[in-house]
């Protein structure tokens, strides 16, 4: 008698956490998709970064360092140091649109330069406002007519 009962104690505590559990909800197991980061493509985009901001202080390359910080931006946009790579782009832009530097951007007016710049600086300065970086965006934002406002999304 005393196993049968021990046993009914058993089912129904058994029973009470089983309903307990499955009444939490829609859960969510894990972070969400767009925080999950592919450790070979931060590797690769670190490198990518690295090599950028070398151009960009050391050898006053600005058109490497802004093809290295396209790349990370087209093919690792939840990448790490984004905010970084957003500074570098922006600043590359706006630096060749007044002539600095030791290349010259061909493809692109220097309006087109100043757009360009003005684009990136804008991202970093919406997205990152906490950002070591996010001052100097917004003081550059000023000289090239303020930040740009934030896209709607449907």
């Amino acid at each position: 008698m005393k196993k049968i009962l021990l046993l009914l104690v058993l089912l129904v505590l058994f029973g009470l956490g089983a309903a307990t559990a499955s009444a939490q909800g829609n859960i969510k197991s894990g972070p969400e998709a767009s925080t999950l980061r592919d450790p070979e493509l931060e590797k690769d985009s670190l490198h990518n970064l690295e090599v950028a901001r070398h151009y960009f202080k050391l050898k006053k390359a600005y058109v490497a360092a802004l093809k290295r910080c396209e790349e990370i931006d087209a093919g690792n946009p939840n990448f790490a140091k984004m905010d970084e790579v957003l500074f570098i782009a922006g600043e590359s832009y706006f630096l060749l649109s007044e002539n600095k530097g030791k290349q010259t951007y061909k493809d692109k007016t220097t309006e087109e330069l100043r757009t360009e710049a003005r684009v990136y600086l804008s991202r970093l300065a919406s997205d990152y406002p906490q950002s070591p970086f996010s001052k100097q965006a917004q003081d550059d934002l000023q000289a090239l007519g303020g930040p740009l406002p934030k896209p709607v999304k449907p």
